[in-house]
């Protein structure tokens, strides 16, 4: 998985009776984090980002700009502020304004009477927030494990935000059916995260699928599909034929093509209705270019939201970046069951079938899966939709929007909830026992995420990552919104309270 380059370096006293009773105690704590975060922020697919560390405890403004020009020219694009001892807090402008300060920047101290560095923290970040330096702070005992995860936490935000940075969203064929919420906003997401947008006709992706795929690629995906699922394979004769599926095999494969041609980051399919009244239904390809593999063996997620929702794309690739490479869920806010205080979020397409049983062998998560025949009513084309319920199990739900304009992102903490087998049914035929479901359940009365979620989609990952979103609202200048208890505990920064 792409990441960038960890920075980290150590600030110290300057008078050198200090220093030098001191250097090697420091390059000693600084050795050690840079461990503690090699080993922790592995990703899924094994990938870890580079560390690097100051070759030397910032002692003076030479050495300041000596170790950030080294962490500059390592390309370090987050970086570590450690703090051990008392140091002189004016020494953070040459390290900052050498290595970049528009630079995620984490100050990271122990808490310790005898070795002050939290008063060197808050000495020194108080410089760099007196003009308008974005930081955060966590202090703590290097061995506890609780911190570790802070740091862990704040560091999956600070590479999804200077990751995404440079990267481009390939929009095919504009938002679908109509939906506002689905258009990129592009100056609010310039100012914030950075990330641009080339939209691409869908008509490109068609003109690829008659001239370019390898046909024996889509012969080896169907024997794969055929392997996998074998009579859960429900065709019809009409709507979901192999032809059909075949069509399905082809538009994923062109649209991983184009995507390769034009480098796109992560990308979205408008579908309705151009490609599902002409050529076939998304949610194969969609499923298949969010899943970590496919016929060809493992590989990275590639972020595909449908129906083109540019904020839902935004979303998913953030959400990946903050689990460590895990598939990103898209899904319609469909029905509320107020006797169960529970949803059914489901939608045509988009659920990556990793999510059947969270196994990144693909057999496991096959075993749970049927292709159904596309609704005819609504996809004219065919093709196959894909079912199942996601596995239980922890859960974080976010989803992008804007206020006036201004980007802000809703957060609650959930699960996905197992249920019996025909209750699972029964709810599932109220809304399309077609298609994929989620039966979530959400940390916040229904009247809050009402009043509050922005849009008819839904994005989630596997796990708590609301304090990792939040620290990545906070970086980047996007409002949290973080729904039930978590948003009661929530502390503004000070960025939030003076303006």
């Amino acid at each position: 998985m792409r990441s960038v380059p960890i920075g980290i370096a150590i600030l110290s006293d300057e008078r050198p009776h200090v220093y030098e009773t001191n250097n090697a105690l420091n390059m000693q704590v600084v050795n050690k984090w840079a461990d503690i975060i090699r080993k922790g922020m592995v990703n899924k697919d094994g990938t870890a980002p580079k560390v690097v560390v100051g070759s030397e405890p910032i002692t003076s403004p030479r050495v300041a700009q000596q170790v950030g020009e080294e962490l500059h020219q390592a390309g370090c694009r987050v970086i570590v502020m450690c703090y051990n001892i008392w140091c002189f807090p004016f020494l953070a402008w040459p390290f900052v304004n050498t290595v970049g300060r528009e630079l995620p920047i984490l100050s990271l101290s122990n808490n310790n009477g005898q070795f002050p560095g939290n008063v060197g923290l808050l000495a020194s970040d108080g410089a760099l927030r007196q003009a308008g330096i974005r930081t955060h702070r966590i202090v703590g005992d290097i061995d506890d494990v609780a911190v570790h995860q802070q740091v862990f936490d704040w560091l999956r935000a600070a590479q999804a935000v200077a990751t995404i940075r440079n990267e481009v969203y390939g929009m095919y064929g504009g938002a679908s059916m109509g939906m506002d919420t689905g258009f990129y906003p592009l100056v609010p997401m310039l100012k914030t995260l950075g990330c641009a947008t080339q939209q691409v006709d869908q008509l490109q992706l068609v003109k690829v699928m008659e001239r370019d795929v390898d046909e024996a690629e889509v012969e080896k995906a169907f024997a794969w599909f055929g392997k996998m699922l074998g009579e859960r394979i429900l065709y019809d004769s009409k709507m979901l034929t192999p032809e059909t599926l075949k069509t399905q095999i082809r538009l994923y494969i062109a649209m991983r093509m184009v995507n390769k041609e034009k480098g796109f980051d992560f990308c979205g399919l408008k579908g309705q209705r151009e490609l599902t009244e002409n050529i076939c239904l998304g949610d194969v390809a969609e499923m298949v270019m969010n899943d970590p593999y496919d016929w060809n063996g493992p590989k990275e997620p590639f972020v595909c939201a449908t129906e083109a929702d540019s904020m839902a794309a935004i979303t998913m690739q953030l959400l990946k970046y903050v689990s460590g490479g895990i598939p990103s869920l898209f899904m319609d806010v469909r029905l509320y069951i107020p006797e169960l205080d529970l949803w059914d979020w489901c939608n045509s397409g988009n659920h990556s079938s990793w999510y059947a049983a969270q196994s990144w062998d693909p057999a496991e998560n096959f075993k749970h899966i049927r292709f159904h025949p596309a609704l005819e009513f609504y996809f004219k084309a065919g093709g196959a939709s894909v079912e199942f319920n996601a596995m239980p199990g922890e859960m974080t739900f976010a989803r992008m929007g804007l206020w006036d304009d201004k980007p802000f992102m809703a957060i609650v903490k959930g699960e996905s909830v197992g249920l019996p087998a025909e209750q699972a049914k029964a709810i599932n035929q109220q809304t399309d026992p077609t298609w994929p479901h989620v039966h979530a359940k959400v940390e916040c009365r229904f009247e809050e995420f009402l009043t509050l979620f922005p849009s008819n989609h839904v994005m989630g990952t596997v796990g708590d990552q609301v304090r990792a979103l939040n620290y990545l609202c906070e970086i980047s200048g996007i409002t949290p919104i973080i729904m039930g208890e978590a948003g009661a505990q929530r502390i503004p920064p000070i960025w939030e309270r003076v303006r």
